[in-house]
């Protein structure tokens, strides 16, 4: 059965889209808004998420689609530009009328519709980590918050296991994402003892190239004999050049491991991994989990983009998880009404791709598994470490003074994202 999806690029093709189509697409269909960058530094990660839904709508039009009616795929390039991520969502839900919206990967990009998405009343599905520090009515945050990523993986890296790490590289990219997850990890290794002379922390822009320097900091930095392990924030493209000059300076995992957290199947299939080979990533799920439910997201994966060597990764199945809650929600609430599909989704349950069930809590934040995985030479990871079961995703960290004593719950009447915790609850 045929998806039918259009990519806008500017407002003379939405103009003589909406006099073709007009009012009897909107009777028709339920729209499903797609925001994710198809050029500039971030395509590298996003465009595979855009195809992702496609994927997704695609099978749920098979199924019968939604409440008597097809799903219709808008789909928007906002070319990796924080402010057109605004313009684009206010294009989607005020000029195509969308009923939900899937889509960003960067924290600067989310921070810039925020607004828009709040103001229009609108439901954004975000399907990558983050750094916490928010939580609104009108997101549902499906990737990872710190607890679910940045602390576990410094846990281990800190632990007998993950090789007793004493000083830390904190590199990232210079936005919102790397320096407040980079506060919550100060904070934190302040609080098991690490003075600030064992803390380096370095940024760079979106899209930077020239590694040679920083990588040879890094290396002093890590010759003063304590055991050394970095932790990258760094975003889209510039991975590429970063990984390479590991590589060209000899850095081995063995020595001075980099875990990331924004590096995943995607992003290495454009390397040569063989040097890379013990290195780490923090996610919630990899595509060589063997679980009946991930072997046949894989299957259906590579059928829909007709190319078996295209990967799978975590922020695919943060999209797959919170786009089969938005069907279930809908179904319940019997309506794709934004204010009714919210009530609804508090309690949906998804079977996850790596064994176990996602839960989105009233927080808006899903209950996942933490994984760390060891880059392999096929571009592979392998897991290292697993939490035993699921952990709640907190939309505010409790090692931030400023946030330790905030919670968020959206049910009626509660209504609060930044509230003060009830005495009971601290």
């Amino acid at each position: 059965m045929f998806t039918k999806f259009r990519i806008l690029a500017g407002a003379s093709v939405i103009a003589l889209g909406t006099m073709i189509a007009g009012t009897v697409q909107a009777a028709e269909t339920i729209k499903v808004g797609i925001l994710h960058s198809l050029s500039g530094t971030m395509a590298i990660s996003e465009t595979t998420l855009k195809d992702t839904m496609l994927m997704l709508i695609d099978a749920q039009n098979k199924k019968g689609g939604l409440l008597g009616k097809k799903l219709e795929a808008v789909v928007v390039d906002p070319a990796s530009n924080w402010p057109l991520f605004a313009e684009k969502m206010r294009e989607l839900l005020s000029v195509h009328k969308v009923d939900v919206v899937f889509g960003n990967w960067t924290s600067v990009s989310r921070k810039s519709v925020l607004p828009v998405v709040e103001e229009l009343n609108g439901m954004l599905f975000y399907p990558v980590q983050y750094e916490g520090e928010e939580s609104s009515r009108n997101v549902f945050y499906t990737g990872a918050a710190p607890n679910q990523q940045a602390i576990p993986a410094v846990k281990y890296l800190m632990g007998e296991d993950g090789g007793e790490a004493k000083r830390w590289v904190l590199l990232g990219t210079d936005y919102v994402y790397p320096r407040t997850t980079n506060k919550i990890l100060r904070a934190f290794l302040h609080a098991k003892g690490v003075k600030d002379a064992d803390i380096m922390e370095n940024y760079t822009p979106f899209g930077h190239s020239d590694w040679q320097t920083i990588v040879a900091s890094v290396k002093k930095f890590a010759s003063a004999g304590k055991k050394t392990a970095v932790i990258s924030t760094i975003n889209g493209d510039a991975n590429v050049p970063f990984y390479k000059e590991l590589a060209n300076q000899g850095i081995k995992a063995e020595d001075i491991p980099v875990v990331a957290f924004s590096v995943g199947e995607e992003e290495l299939a454009g390397l040569d991994t063989k040097p890379l080979v013990g290195h780490l990533a923090a996610w919630n799920y990899f595509m060589s989990v063997e679980t009946p439910e991930n072997a046949a997201f894989i299957k259906q994966w590579h059928a829909f983009i007709k190319d078996k060597k295209r990967v799978t990764n975590d922020p695919m199945e943060a999209h797959y998880i919170g786009f089969n809650m938005w069907v279930q929600a809908a179904k319940q609430a019997g309506s794709v009404n934004v204010d009714a599909v919210r009530q609804a989704m508090y309690g949906q349950r998804v079977k996850n791709l790596t064994g176990g069930v996602a839960v989105m809590n009233t927080n808006h934040h899903l209950s996942k598994p933490v994984l760390i995985g060891e880059v392999q030479a096929d571009g592979q990871f392998e897991t290292v470490w697993k939490t035993d079961g699921v952990v709640k995703g907190d939309a505010w960290s409790n090692f931030i003074p400023e946030s330790a004593k905030l919670t968020a719950d959206w049910t009626y009447p509660w209504v609060c994202g930044n509230c003060k915790k009830p005495k009971f609850m601290n």
